[in-house]
């Protein structure tokens, strides 16, 4: 592919390039005053897998008067490409204390598959000032061999269709509700956006919309938008998903939390981000703390008084109202956040937290066998000689979070307030 920069935006680039150059005397050109160089910037400093981003930093430096310049790329037969951002020109000084115009433009490739390849060189044509004189010179890189490695481990991987095949430094996923799901009743709606972001890789990388649903309510997809942005570090890839979620149900309806498989370019190796579970229906937000207290008026204030005592009396003896024990928010993500990354010794010490911060809830637990078991492999994996394989810590992560419900037992007939117009005669 050939860049007609230097057609397009000559006068431009003259005006400028004469700017960085202001006052240097026309002479002819001496080797070594035009250099060109590519350099492939590897992940991990390993070969890449096939659809894994490799940067190529074009970098020129040249000590000449620059009046026109194109660049003219090889053609990449066996790559996706894209130009990740603008051309940069700025001037330089070379170590012997000359000043030079210094090029740079960074480049994004895509292998296709497999295979040991040579990127043929680049080659940029320039329109210099030759001792007085206009002259068209070619400066031209060096060839570049990548070799482009093979996916051996027994699952996932570019060529597999499912998981989506993530390649990526780094990735991060932001839930937001509006307004939060568990104060949503049925016909009422909340809008769910989550985010995900990836440093190292083109939004276009990016998975296609989750796919969240359940029993219980309806959801209605929302557009999906995709950027991405150009930092110093490299390129970070954003894409952001929205659905429009409706109970259908007068109940408490569970979100499984929905994972992201995705490929650490820097330990290589395969990690799992996650969107996190969450719940519609059921009561109030968690709260970091009480809100500020609001002041009534009196009659406000004697009225609130007679539904509290009326309250309080359906909870002494006039009922058997239902209760729910769960979690606090800060607990629930602590462990979802020590589930996503892999760590069982962070898991472990938060479960002991939570132990501790509500006993009944972790006396529920042990009773329940589809949670003591995993607990139970936890700690072998943990503790037991020469280790085990540790459980679904992710698995764990949403079955601890589900509330329990429980009811309490019926208070005997004497412990009951008498009523409030004195004893009842027997007919």
């Amino acid at each position: 592919m050939v860049s007609r920069r230097g057609i397009l935006l000559g006068t431009l680039l003259g005006a400028l390039l004469g700017a960085l150059l202001a006052g240097a005397p026309a002479r002819a050109v001496e080797p070594g005053d035009l250099t060109l160089t590519v350099t492939p910037e590897l992940n991990g400093n390993a070969s890449p897998f096939s659809r894994e981003m490799v940067l190529l930093r074009i970098h020129g430096v040249y000590k000449q008067p620059i009046l026109l310049e194109e660049v003219v790329q090889p053609t990449l037969a066996n790559f996706s490409w894209t130009q990740l951002g603008r051309d940069g020109w700025s001037k330089t000084k070379l170590p012997d204390g000359q000043s030079a115009i210094a090029f740079d433009r960074v480049i994004a490739i895509f292998p296709h598959h497999p295979g040991d390849f040579v990127i043929d060189p680049f080659t940029h044509r320039l329109t210099i000032n030759d001792g007085g004189d206009r002259k068209v010179v070619d400066v031209r890189s060096g060839p570049i061999a990548l070799p482009v490695a093979t996916w051996t481990q027994p699952a996932g991987g570019p060529d597999a269709k499912d998981p989506w095949w993530l390649p990526a430094r780094d990735v991060t996923i932001t839930d937001s509700w509006s307004p939060d799901p568990e104060t949503v009743k049925i016909g009422e709606t909340t809008r769910r956006i989550v985010t995900i972001e990836a440093q190292g890789m083109v939004a276009e990388g990016l998975p296609p919309r989750p796919v969240m649903r359940t029993r219980g309510i309806l959801t209605f997809a929302g557009p999906v938008t995709r950027e991405t942005l150009i930092t110093p570090q490299g390129p970070v890839a954003r894409a952001t998903y929205q659905w429009d979620v409706r109970p259908a149900i007068d109940d408490i309806i569970p979100l499984d939390a929905i994972a992201i498989p995705w490929f650490d370019t820097v330990s290589r190796r395969m990690r799992e981000a996650e969107i996190p579970a969450r719940q519609i229906g059921g009561g109030l937000p968690d709260r970091e703390e009480a809100p500020p207290p609001v002041s009534a008026s009196p009659a406000v204030a004697a009225a609130a008084g007679l539904a509290a005592f009326g309250l309080g009396l359906a909870l002494i003896g006039f009922g058997t109202g239902r209760r729910r024990l769960r979690l606090d928010g800060a607990r629930r993500r602590a462990l979802a956040r020590a589930a996503a990354a892999g760590d069982a010794a962070a898991f472990r010490a938060g479960l002991a937290e939570a132990g501790q911060a509500e006993p009944e809830l972790a006396r529920r637990w042990r009773a329940r066998p589809e949670i003591a078991a995993p607990l139970a492999a936890l700690d072998r994996s943990l503790y037991a000689p020469g280790g085990s394989a540790p459980p679904d810590l992710s698995r764990l992560a949403r079955a601890l979070a589900r509330p329990e419900r429980i009811t309490p037992p019926a208070l005997p007939a004497e412990d009951r307030l008498p009523p409030l117009d004195g004893a009842v005669r027997p007919g």
